[in-house]
Protein backbone atom coordinates (compact mmCIF):
# COMPACT_ATOMS: atom_id res chain seq x y z
CA UNK A 1 0.00 0.00 0.00
CA UNK A 2 1.47 3.45 -0.79
CA UNK A 3 1.55 6.25 2.01
CA UNK A 4 -0.57 9.17 1.45
CA UNK A 5 1.41 12.15 2.85
CA UNK A 6 -1.58 14.82 3.33
CA UNK A 7 0.21 18.71 3.33
CA UNK A 8 -2.27 21.13 4.41
CA UNK A 9 -1.86 24.33 2.43
CA UNK A 10 -4.26 26.96 3.96
CA UNK A 11 -2.84 29.64 1.25
CA UNK A 12 -5.89 31.99 0.12
CA UNK A 13 -3.09 34.00 -1.62
CA UNK A 14 -4.83 33.75 -4.89
CA UNK A 15 -8.79 34.33 -3.72
CA UNK A 16 -9.21 36.02 -0.33
CA UNK A 17 -9.35 34.96 3.31
CA UNK A 18 -13.42 33.75 2.76
CA UNK A 19 -12.69 30.79 4.66
CA UNK A 20 -11.64 28.38 2.01
CA UNK A 21 -7.96 28.59 4.29
CA UNK A 22 -10.05 26.21 6.40
CA UNK A 23 -10.22 23.24 4.27
CA UNK A 24 -7.52 21.39 5.34
CA UNK A 25 -9.15 21.66 9.02
CA UNK A 26 -12.28 20.74 8.14
CA UNK A 27 -11.51 17.06 5.87
CA UNK A 28 -9.30 16.39 8.59
CA UNK A 29 -11.74 16.90 11.42
CA UNK A 30 -14.08 14.57 9.19
CA UNK A 31 -11.76 11.64 8.94
CA UNK A 32 -9.48 11.90 6.08
CA UNK A 33 -6.57 11.06 8.56
CA UNK A 34 -8.73 7.20 8.30
CA UNK A 35 -8.02 6.63 4.85
CA UNK A 36 -5.80 3.26 5.16
CA UNK A 37 -2.05 4.82 4.34
CA UNK A 38 -2.74 8.06 5.15
CA UNK A 39 0.30 9.84 7.56
CA UNK A 40 0.30 13.87 7.67
CA UNK A 41 2.86 15.28 5.40
CA UNK A 42 3.11 18.58 7.50
CA UNK A 43 1.19 22.10 7.39
CA UNK A 44 2.63 25.22 5.40
CA UNK A 45 1.19 28.42 6.47
CA UNK A 46 1.37 31.36 3.66
CA UNK A 47 2.48 34.93 4.15
CA UNK A 48 0.41 37.52 4.92
CA UNK A 49 -2.53 38.65 2.37
CA UNK A 50 -2.40 41.79 0.83
CA UNK A 51 -5.72 42.91 -0.24
CA UNK A 52 -4.18 45.29 -2.89
CA UNK A 53 -3.62 44.44 -6.25
CA UNK A 54 0.04 44.64 -7.16
CA UNK A 55 0.37 47.48 -10.05
CA UNK A 56 2.60 45.84 -12.04
CA UNK A 57 1.06 42.80 -12.65
CA UNK A 58 -2.23 43.02 -12.21
CA UNK A 59 -2.20 40.10 -9.85
CA UNK A 60 -2.97 39.81 -5.96
CA UNK A 61 0.33 39.33 -3.75
CA UNK A 62 2.03 37.57 -6.85
CA UNK A 63 5.45 38.16 -5.27
CA UNK A 64 4.13 35.80 -2.11
CA UNK A 65 1.92 33.44 -4.18
CA UNK A 66 5.75 32.73 -5.88
CA UNK A 67 7.71 32.80 -2.68
CA UNK A 68 4.89 29.76 -1.58
CA UNK A 69 4.89 27.54 -4.70
CA UNK A 70 8.59 26.91 -4.18
CA UNK A 71 8.32 26.33 -0.82
CA UNK A 72 5.07 23.94 -1.24
CA UNK A 73 7.38 22.39 -4.17
CA UNK A 74 10.34 21.45 -1.94
CA UNK A 75 7.74 20.26 0.46
CA UNK A 76 5.78 17.90 -2.20
CA UNK A 77 9.27 17.41 -4.04
CA UNK A 78 10.33 15.41 -0.84
CA UNK A 79 7.29 13.35 -0.45
CA UNK A 80 7.82 12.24 -4.34
CA UNK A 81 11.39 11.34 -3.75
CA UNK A 82 10.35 8.93 -0.98
CA UNK A 83 7.72 6.93 -2.98
CA UNK A 84 4.90 8.78 -1.17
CA UNK A 85 1.65 9.89 -2.52
CA UNK A 86 1.28 13.51 -1.62
CA UNK A 87 -2.25 14.78 -0.84
CA UNK A 88 -2.24 18.30 -1.02
CA UNK A 89 -5.19 20.27 1.10
CA UNK A 90 -5.80 23.95 0.01
CA UNK A 91 -6.65 26.89 -0.05
CA UNK A 92 -7.54 28.59 -3.47
CA UNK A 93 -6.45 26.97 -6.54
CA UNK A 94 -3.07 28.97 -6.76
CA UNK A 95 -1.38 26.35 -5.33
CA UNK A 96 -1.19 24.27 -7.95
CA UNK A 97 1.69 26.65 -8.90
CA UNK A 98 3.82 24.48 -6.44
CA UNK A 99 2.51 21.21 -7.01
CA UNK A 100 3.37 21.46 -10.95
CA UNK A 101 6.72 23.05 -9.73
CA UNK A 102 7.70 19.79 -8.12
CA UNK A 103 6.94 17.74 -10.72
CA UNK A 104 8.65 20.64 -13.20
CA UNK A 105 11.84 19.74 -10.94
CA UNK A 106 11.54 16.21 -11.90
CA UNK A 107 10.79 15.88 -15.67
CA UNK A 108 7.28 16.39 -18.19
CA UNK A 109 4.05 16.10 -16.50
CA UNK A 110 0.71 16.21 -17.62
CA UNK A 111 -2.20 17.40 -15.11
CA UNK A 112 -5.99 16.50 -15.09
CA UNK A 113 -7.68 19.80 -14.08
CA UNK A 114 -10.73 19.00 -12.68
CA UNK A 115 -12.85 22.16 -12.56
CA UNK A 116 -16.23 24.06 -13.14
CA UNK A 117 -14.31 26.62 -14.47
CA UNK A 118 -11.70 26.78 -16.54
CA UNK A 119 -9.60 29.57 -14.66
CA UNK A 120 -7.56 30.64 -17.73
CA UNK A 121 -8.34 34.21 -17.51
CA UNK A 122 -5.50 37.15 -17.95
CA UNK A 123 -5.29 39.67 -15.55
CA UNK A 124 -6.41 42.34 -17.68
CA UNK A 125 -10.20 40.31 -17.64
CA UNK A 126 -10.09 38.93 -13.88
CA UNK A 127 -11.75 41.71 -12.52
CA UNK A 128 -10.08 41.48 -9.05
CA UNK A 129 -7.08 40.38 -9.81
CA UNK A 130 -7.16 36.70 -8.51
CA UNK A 131 -4.49 34.27 -9.06
CA UNK A 132 -7.37 31.33 -8.10
CA UNK A 133 -8.88 32.21 -11.65
CA UNK A 134 -5.80 32.08 -13.40
CA UNK A 135 -4.04 29.04 -12.14
CA UNK A 136 -4.49 27.26 -15.33
CA UNK A 137 -2.94 30.19 -18.03
CA UNK A 138 -0.03 30.49 -15.26
CA UNK A 139 0.72 26.59 -15.07
CA UNK A 140 0.86 26.29 -18.91
CA UNK A 141 3.01 29.64 -18.94
CA UNK A 142 0.70 32.92 -19.53
CA UNK A 143 0.61 35.58 -17.34
CA UNK A 144 3.17 37.69 -15.51
CA UNK A 145 6.77 36.08 -15.69
CA UNK A 146 6.98 36.12 -11.92
CA UNK A 147 4.42 33.31 -12.12
CA UNK A 148 4.60 31.70 -15.46
CA UNK A 149 8.46 31.31 -14.61
CA UNK A 150 9.07 29.59 -11.15
CA UNK A 151 12.53 29.13 -11.18
CA UNK A 152 13.49 30.23 -14.68
CA UNK A 153 11.77 26.48 -15.54
CA UNK A 154 8.42 27.85 -17.19
CA UNK A 155 5.76 27.20 -18.05
CA UNK A 156 4.90 24.26 -15.75
CA UNK A 157 3.44 21.86 -17.81
CA UNK A 158 2.93 22.03 -21.51
CA UNK A 159 -0.80 22.89 -23.39
CA UNK A 160 -0.53 19.05 -24.98
CA UNK A 161 -0.04 17.64 -21.44
CA UNK A 162 -3.24 18.84 -20.21
CA UNK A 163 -6.74 17.59 -19.94
CA UNK A 164 -9.50 20.64 -18.76
CA UNK A 165 -12.15 18.19 -17.39
CA UNK A 166 -15.66 19.19 -16.25
CA UNK A 167 -16.14 22.60 -16.67
CA UNK A 168 -19.19 24.82 -17.30
CA UNK A 169 -18.55 27.89 -17.59
CA UNK A 170 -17.51 28.82 -21.27
CA UNK A 171 -20.21 31.27 -21.85
CA UNK A 172 -19.24 33.17 -18.72
CA UNK A 173 -15.77 33.02 -19.11
CA UNK A 174 -16.34 34.31 -23.17
CA UNK A 175 -18.59 36.90 -22.35
CA UNK A 176 -15.77 38.33 -19.27
CA UNK A 177 -13.20 38.48 -21.85
CA UNK A 178 -11.34 35.36 -20.70
CA UNK A 179 -8.63 34.45 -23.63
CA UNK A 180 -9.57 31.37 -25.49
CA UNK A 181 -8.09 27.84 -24.31
CA UNK A 182 -4.91 27.34 -27.17
CA UNK A 183 -5.90 24.27 -29.48
CA UNK A 184 -3.51 21.65 -28.12
CA UNK A 185 -5.18 21.83 -24.66
CA UNK A 186 -7.57 18.92 -24.31
CA UNK A 187 -10.79 20.54 -23.19
CA UNK A 188 -13.34 18.42 -21.74
CA UNK A 189 -16.50 20.31 -20.69
CA UNK A 190 -19.30 18.88 -18.60
CA UNK A 191 -22.16 17.96 -21.51
CA UNK A 192 -19.01 15.90 -23.11
CA UNK A 193 -18.38 14.61 -20.03
CA UNK A 194 -22.30 13.49 -19.78
CA UNK A 195 -22.21 12.34 -23.14
CA UNK A 196 -19.62 9.64 -22.48
CA UNK A 197 -19.90 8.64 -18.80
CA UNK A 198 -18.16 10.06 -16.15
CA UNK A 199 -16.02 6.89 -15.87
CA UNK A 200 -15.31 6.42 -20.02
CA UNK A 201 -14.90 10.13 -19.89
CA UNK A 202 -11.89 9.76 -17.20
CA UNK A 203 -10.16 6.94 -18.76
CA UNK A 204 -9.62 8.85 -21.86
CA UNK A 205 -8.32 11.48 -20.54
CA UNK A 206 -5.91 9.42 -18.13
CA UNK A 207 -4.77 7.40 -22.18
CA UNK A 208 -4.18 10.91 -22.70
CA UNK A 209 -1.89 12.37 -20.42
CA UNK A 210 -0.01 9.00 -20.01
CA UNK A 211 0.74 8.39 -23.96
CA UNK A 212 2.28 12.24 -23.63
CA UNK A 213 3.89 12.76 -20.64
CA UNK A 214 5.37 9.16 -19.49
CA UNK A 215 6.57 10.81 -16.06
CA UNK A 216 3.42 10.47 -14.97
CA UNK A 217 0.90 12.98 -14.34
CA UNK A 218 -0.93 15.48 -11.45
CA UNK A 219 -4.48 15.72 -10.69
CA UNK A 220 -5.97 19.01 -9.25
CA UNK A 221 -9.42 19.21 -7.71
CA UNK A 222 -11.51 22.33 -7.40
CA UNK A 223 -15.13 20.87 -5.64
CA UNK A 224 -16.79 23.46 -7.61
CA UNK A 225 -16.91 21.02 -10.59
CA UNK A 226 -19.57 19.19 -8.35
CA UNK A 227 -22.87 20.32 -8.99
CA UNK A 228 -23.58 23.21 -6.95
CA UNK A 229 -27.00 21.06 -5.53
CA UNK A 230 -24.44 19.61 -3.62
CA UNK A 231 -21.61 21.22 -3.52
CA UNK A 232 -22.84 24.81 -2.31
CA UNK A 233 -19.78 25.82 0.14
CA UNK A 234 -18.06 27.68 -2.50
CA UNK A 235 -17.10 31.25 -2.76
CA UNK A 236 -18.16 30.88 -7.00
CA UNK A 237 -21.52 28.98 -7.55
CA UNK A 238 -22.80 27.97 -10.78
CA UNK A 239 -25.72 25.73 -11.60
CA UNK A 240 -24.81 22.55 -12.53
CA UNK A 241 -22.00 20.16 -12.09
CA UNK A 242 -20.93 16.33 -11.70
CA UNK A 243 -22.79 14.05 -9.18
CA UNK A 244 -21.11 12.60 -6.03
CA UNK A 245 -21.12 9.76 -7.59
CA UNK A 246 -19.75 10.85 -10.91
CA UNK A 247 -16.32 12.46 -9.27
CA UNK A 248 -15.78 9.18 -7.33
CA UNK A 249 -15.75 7.61 -10.56
CA UNK A 250 -13.57 10.11 -12.20
CA UNK A 251 -10.85 10.16 -9.08
CA UNK A 252 -10.67 5.89 -8.67
CA UNK A 253 -10.05 6.06 -12.39
CA UNK A 254 -7.41 8.92 -12.43
CA UNK A 255 -5.63 7.60 -8.96
CA UNK A 256 -5.83 3.95 -10.22
CA UNK A 257 -3.08 3.89 -13.06
CA UNK A 258 0.67 4.34 -11.03
CA UNK A 259 1.65 7.37 -13.38
CA UNK A 260 -0.85 9.56 -11.21
CA UNK A 261 1.46 11.50 -9.00
CA UNK A 262 -0.35 13.48 -6.78
CA UNK A 263 -3.55 15.14 -5.86
CA UNK A 264 -4.56 18.92 -4.19
CA UNK A 265 -8.12 19.46 -3.32
CA UNK A 266 -9.59 23.71 -3.46
CA UNK A 267 -11.99 25.92 -3.02
CA UNK A 268 -14.29 24.19 0.06
CA UNK A 269 -15.03 26.64 2.33
CA UNK A 270 -16.67 25.32 5.75
CA UNK A 271 -18.00 28.63 6.42
CA UNK A 272 -20.54 28.00 4.31
CA UNK A 273 -21.35 24.55 5.89
CA UNK A 274 -22.03 25.13 9.06
CA UNK A 275 -23.10 21.44 10.30
CA UNK A 276 -20.12 19.79 8.78
CA UNK A 277 -22.31 17.68 6.34
CA UNK A 278 -20.52 19.04 3.31
CA UNK A 279 -17.20 18.18 4.27
CA UNK A 280 -18.56 14.57 5.80
CA UNK A 281 -19.18 13.86 2.25
CA UNK A 282 -16.62 15.13 0.34
CA UNK A 283 -14.55 13.30 2.97
CA UNK A 284 -15.90 9.87 1.92
CA UNK A 285 -15.79 10.76 -1.71
CA UNK A 286 -12.24 11.73 -1.34
CA UNK A 287 -11.30 8.38 0.67
CA UNK A 288 -13.44 6.16 -2.13
CA UNK A 289 -11.21 7.61 -4.67
CA UNK A 290 -7.93 7.35 -2.73
CA UNK A 291 -9.15 3.81 -2.66
CA UNK A 292 -7.72 3.05 -5.80
CA UNK A 293 -3.77 4.00 -4.56
CA UNK A 294 -4.32 0.60 -2.55
CA UNK A 295 -2.49 -1.99 -3.60
CA UNK A 296 -0.69 -0.47 -6.35
CA UNK A 297 3.02 -0.40 -6.37
CA UNK A 298 5.80 1.57 -5.26
CA UNK A 299 6.29 3.76 -8.38
CA UNK A 300 9.82 5.55 -6.32
CA UNK A 301 10.82 8.55 -7.90
CA UNK A 302 10.07 10.26 -10.72
CA UNK A 303 12.37 11.30 -13.02
CA UNK A 304 13.78 12.66 -16.31
CA UNK A 305 14.11 15.55 -18.91
CA UNK A 306 12.47 19.26 -18.51
CA UNK A 307 10.64 20.14 -21.45
CA UNK A 308 12.78 22.88 -23.52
Amino acid sequence: MREIAIIEAPSVLGLRPSGVQDLPTALLDAGLLDQPGAVRGGRLEAPPYDPERDPGTGVLNPGAIASYSVVLADTVGDILDRGAFPLVLGGDCSILLGNLLALRRRGRHGLLFLDGHTDFYQPSAEPLGEAASMDLALVTGRGPRLLTDLEGSGPLVRDEDVVAFGFRDSAESAEAGMQPLPPELHAVDLDAVRAAGAEAAARDAVARLTGRASAGYWVHLDVDVLDDAVMPAVDYRRPGGLTWSELESVLRTALADERAAGLDVTIFNPRLDPDGGIAARLTECLRHGLSALTGRGDPGRTSGEAPA
